[in-house]
C-alpha cells in the first residue's frame, strides 16, 4: 500500500471511529466493544479491496461483505455512510423504532448491506453458500466473511468452516476478530479458544495472522491471501474489544455498555482527539 493509500485508510478509520462513538452516546447504548474491533478492516475493505458503489448497491457484479457478527453493525453503518450509502444523519437514528438501521445487520432495509446477520454462526454458513455460487458461476467477486472469536462457540462456525476448506472456496476470504472478549467475559474463561490460527490450518484454511489495528498490517495479509489459489483462506486479527478509546478498551463490560457520566466524559475526550488528529492530517 503506497503512503498515500495507507493515509486515506487511516482516516477513514478515524471518522468511522468517530461516527460510532458519537451515535452510540447519542443512543446511550449500543454494541460498542465489538465494532470498534473491526474499524480498521472495514476501511481497508471498503477503501482497497471490497468491488463495491454506493450509487448502486446492488450492483451485479459487487463483492460482497458478511459481518457474521452482526451485533458490530455500528461500524458497518458507519463505514457505509463515510462511503456515501446514505446520509450520515441516519446514523442517529440506529435501533429506533421504523429505523433502517437496527441493532444487526438487515439487507431488506439499509443500503449497502448484503446480508441479513446477528443469530451468531449463521453468517458462516450463508457465506459458504454465496461463495460456492460464486465458484459455479466463475464470476471472479469475493465474498468477505468476518466473524468473531466469541461467535466460534457455535458450531455451525465450524461446519461452515469445513465446507469452504473441503471446496477449496478462496472466493470466500474468513477473517476472524480475536478480540478476546465476547457477551459474557474473556473467551478464555468462558470456552477456551487455544490457537485459533492453528485450529483454522488444521481444518485445511491457508491462515495468517495480523494486527488488526494496523491498516497496513491488514492490507499485506489480505494481499497475501489472495495469491492462494488453491485453497481456503482466512486472516486472524489480533485485536481490542473497544479498540482505539483507551476507556473502552479497559471497562471490563464493553460488550454493549450503557452511557453515564462517567462514560460521557471519556467518550467526549475521544471524540476531541480524534477530532483533533483528523484536523492535523487534512481530514476534517
Amino acid at each position: 500500500m503506497e503512503k498515500k493509500e495507507l493515509q486515506a485508510c487511516k482516516i477513514h478509520s478515524a471518522k468511522v471511529r468517530l461516527d460510532v462513538l458519537k451515535m452510540l452516546k447519542w443512543r446511550r447504548y449500543g454494541h460498542l466493544g465489538g465494532a470498534m474491533s473491526i474499524i480498521e478492516l472495514l476501511s481497508v475493505l471498503y477503501n482497497r479491496h471490497l468491488r463495491h458503489d454506493a450509487k448502486n448497491p446492488n450492483w451485479e457484479d459487487r463483492d460482497y461483505l458478511v459481518l457474521s457478527k452482526g451485533h458490530a453493525g455500528p461500524a458497518l453503518y458507519a463505514t457505509l455512510a463515510e462511503q456515501g450509502y446514505f446520509d450520515k444523519d441516519m446514523l442517529f437514528t440506529l435501533n429506533e423504532g421504523g429505523t433502517k438501521l437496527p441493532s444487526h445487520p438487515d439487507k431488506t432495509k439499509t443500503p449497502g448491506v448484503d446480508a441479513t446477520t446477528g443469530s451468531l454462526g449463521q453468517g458462516t454458513s450463508l457465506a459458504a453458500g454465496l461463495g460456492y455460487t460464486l465458484r459455479l458461476e466463475h464470476s471472479g467477486q469475493k465474498v468477505y466473511l468476518i466473524a468473531g472469536d466469541g461467535e466460534l462457540n457455535e458450531g455451525q462456525c465450524w461446519e461452515a468452516f469445513q465446507f469452504i476448506a473441503s471446496h477449496k472456496l478462496n472466493e470466500v476470504i474468513v477473517f476472524i476478530d480475536e478480540n478476546k472478549r465476547q457477551l459474557d467475559g474473556w473467551t478464555e474463561n468462558i470456552i477456551r479458544q487455544f490457537d485459533i490460527a492453528e485450529k483454522m490450518r488444521a481444518f485445511g484454511f491457508y491462515t495468517v495472522r495480523c494486527d488488526g489495528s494496523d491498516e497496513e498490517a491488514i492490507d499485506k495479509a489480505i494481499e497475501e491471501v489472495k495469491g492462494v489459489k488453491d485453497q481456503a483462506v482466512c486472516v486472524v486479527m489480533n485485536t481490542i474489544k473497544g479498540q482505539g478509546s483507551p476507556y473502552w478498551e479497559a471497562l471490563v463490560d464493553n460488550h454493549a455498555p450503557k452511557f453515564n457520566a462517567e462514560a460521557d466524559a471519556a467518550t467526549d475526550e475521544d471524540i476531541a482527539r480524534i477530532e483533533a488528529w483528523l484536523k492535523e492530517n487534512g481530514g476534517l
